[in-house]
């Protein structure tokens, strides 16, 4: 049974969560936050859309990858009305380095969709959030709790590393709806913000120091290989069309050095999407 020990060197049992226990199990994770807590832009706003476009950037995505870029993303569109009157083009140049494009593209219609029917303020309900384009129950939940403040249950990769290690550690094949009643028993609902920090750097500390506890999630998923996809020939395409401007089919061909059928393949699900229109086979942005 895992065991943990608090501050005063008693050990208990994780697996029951009696009121004292869960008191510990929360002191324990808080004590991590105040000494070896993270520190990232985004940690220092409340501000619900500069909130919302962290968490798009972080899905799928390192921090250390995300940094940089939500600054300048941030600094070329400091809003949502701003980010409405983009133009694609400029908002995918941006994006650059972070792949999983479909992100910011859903960023721009979720934007749009913020100014046109909500009058460029969020929604804070969870049903509002996740009718949005590019917005889960996660990813919601999330913005919920650091935008709002509001005490919602939700599971991220880092949650479920810390759920997984503390109360199932001989198990595997661990569902998120096992997991979820425990995250909402313990979840600290007069300030849900503070605590979700302590969480995610929390799961972040074990994913260097321990066996990563989410392959015994049965959601647990490798990521698929990027070199030679269609998802690197995608944004190959996207990235020749951001440097160079509207193409000929035929002269995007002959930058890319791949191979014909596969180009076209993929130029016709990216113009289905929405990143490009065809015009007298001229390929733009769009």
């Amino acid at each position: 049974m895992p065991r943990e020990t608090d501050s005063t060197g008693k050990s208990f049992d994780l697996t029951v969560l009696p009121n004292e226990n869960m008191k510990i199990f929360q002191d324990l994770v808080y004590r991590y936050l105040t000494v070896h807590g993270r520190s990232f832009p985004w940690r220092n706003t409340f501000d619900p859309y500069r909130i919302l476009v962290s968490e798009i950037m972080l899905q799928q995505t390192q921090t250390s990858r995300v940094t940089g870029k939500y600054e300048r993303f941030i600094e070329a569109f400091p809003d949502f009305a701003s980010l409405t009157h983009a133009e694609l083009n400029d908002v995918l140049a941006l994006w650059q380095g972070l792949g999983y494009n479909r992100r910011a593209l859903a960023l721009k219609k979720l934007a749009e969709i913020v100014v046109r029917d909500y009058g460029g303020e969020l929604p804070d309900s969870l049903g509002a959030l996740t009718a949005l384009p590019g917005i889960g129950k996660a990813t919601a939940g999330s913005i919920l709790a650091f935008a709002f403040n509001k005490p919602i249950p939700f599971i991220e990769t880092n949650i479920r590393r810390v759920f997984i290690h503390f109360f199932f550690q001989d198990r595997r094949g661990i569902t998120d709806s096992e997991i979820l009643p425990l995250v909402e028993k313990t979840l600290d609902k007069e300030n849900p913000r503070q605590w979700y920090y302590a969480l995610m750097d929390y799961g972040a500390m074990l994913a260097g120091h321990v066996p990563n506890p989410n392959r015994k999630s049965a959601h647990y998923t490798r990521q698929s290989r990027f070199e030679g996809s269609e998802r690197q020939i995608r944004g190959m395409i996207l990235k020749a069309l951001i440097a160079n401007g509207p193409l000929s089919e035929k002269a995007l061909i002959k930058r890319l050095g791949v191979d014909a059928g596969r180009v076209e393949k993929n130029l016709a699900e990216l113009e289905k999407e929405g990143f490009l229109v065809r015009t007298d086979n001229i390929i733009r942005i769009s």
